[in-house]
């Protein structure tokens, strides 16, 4: 069938659907996510990845949603992830999303897409006067894990993912330094002295600086406070920095696939710790069953249960 053919196919099949949400055709998914249609029924048949509806005729509509975890499932394998493994990964992330936030309706889903697609082409136009206009009203709307989590950070990432297309290097770079001015802001505005204070440092190279400020957001509350380490922080003086500031836990940060020996190097970092090592990050939803009995501790990813999580850890640990 022909692209102009296939197009008014789409269109009639989906005239009464788009009344309710926008649909994609396997060909702007390609385009918007730089996966090939070959890769994406594959990636449907063998591993579960990915489940479009289907038109009449057959053909594979996909919502904004499943274009997020496209490139979600792209972040993963740039990780060193299998793709037989992704499915489970987004699986247990989705779990423990569900588990930290409320029930969000379709609605509210369309909604963060709607605020994805105007800072991508806020991006795209390198204005910072409208992104700047796009972030007062999103934190109006949203609390703060939300306006990172749901909304900012997909539009960073994906433009992260695919720099190797033109324009979207520079597109990622001026959305990276306008959320790196906002994120230091809101952290230099919570450096008030805390009950509790926590130190949060990067695996190193497996993190961005953005990712890691972001986390620290998450991850601080009135009661605890955050203080973060410079990217490239070696690991073996980790003991050294936490033996001069005395914290109250200190938290490794990581998006990356965990190497095989991660759990041993972290039990040997541990003993040389005066204060309990806690894991966070997408490394700690991959590590976790690694981890389990282990001194080391893990906070998850998402944001909301992050905070949550550490607070009852440290709550526990002063009990003890």
């Amino acid at each position: 069938m022909t692209e102009a053919a296939d197009a008014r196919v789409y269109t009639l099949d989906l005239k009464l659907d788009l009344h309710d949400q926008e649909l994609f055709p396997i060909r702007e998914v390609a385009r918007l996510t730089g996966v090939n249609p070959v890769t994406l029924r594959a990636w449907e048949r063998r591993y579960g990845l990915i489940q479009p509806t289907r038109t009449e005729s057959g053909h594979r509509l996909y919502s904004q949603a499943d274009v997020e975890e496209v490139r979600s499932i792209l972040g993963w394998i740039e990780r060193g992830v299998a793709v037989s493994k992704v499915s489970k990964i987004l699986a247990t992330a989705k779990i423990s999303k569900a588990q930290a936030m409320p029930v969000q309706n379709d609605a509210v889903l369309g909604e963060w897409g709607e605020w994805q697609l105007q800072i991508r082409q806020a991006a795209e136009s390198f204005d910072e006067r409208r992104l700047e206009q796009l972030y007062g009203q999103v934190f109006s709307s949203y609390p703060m894990h939300v306006v990172f989590q749901d909304i900012f950070m997909p539009v960073w990432r994906g433009l992260a993912q695919h720099q190797e297309v033109f324009g979207q290097t520079s597109q990622w770079l001026f959305l990276d330094s306008f959320l790196r001015a906002r994120t230091l802001q809101r952290l230099q505005l919570g450096t008030a002295p805390a009950e509790q204070q926590v130190l949060l440092a990067a695996m190193p190279g497996q993190c961005r600086e953005l990712e890691l400020w972001v986390a620290g957001l998450m991850l601080g509350s009135f009661d605890t406070g955050v203080r973060i380490l410079p990217m490239g922080q070696p690991l073996e003086e980790l003991s050294l920095v936490c033996s001069k500031v005395r914290p109250s836990a200190l938290v490794l940060f990581s998006n990356h696939s965990p190497a095989l020996d991660l759990p041993r190097r972290l039990t040997r970092l541990s003993l040389t710790l005066d204060c309990p090592l806690l894991m966070a990050g997408e490394i700690s939803d991959l590590a976790q069953d690694a981890l389990r009995g282990s001194a080391v501790a893990c906070l998850g990813s998402e944001g909301r249960s992050m905070q949550r999580r550490l607070q009852q850890f440290l709550a526990g640990h002063l009990d003890s």
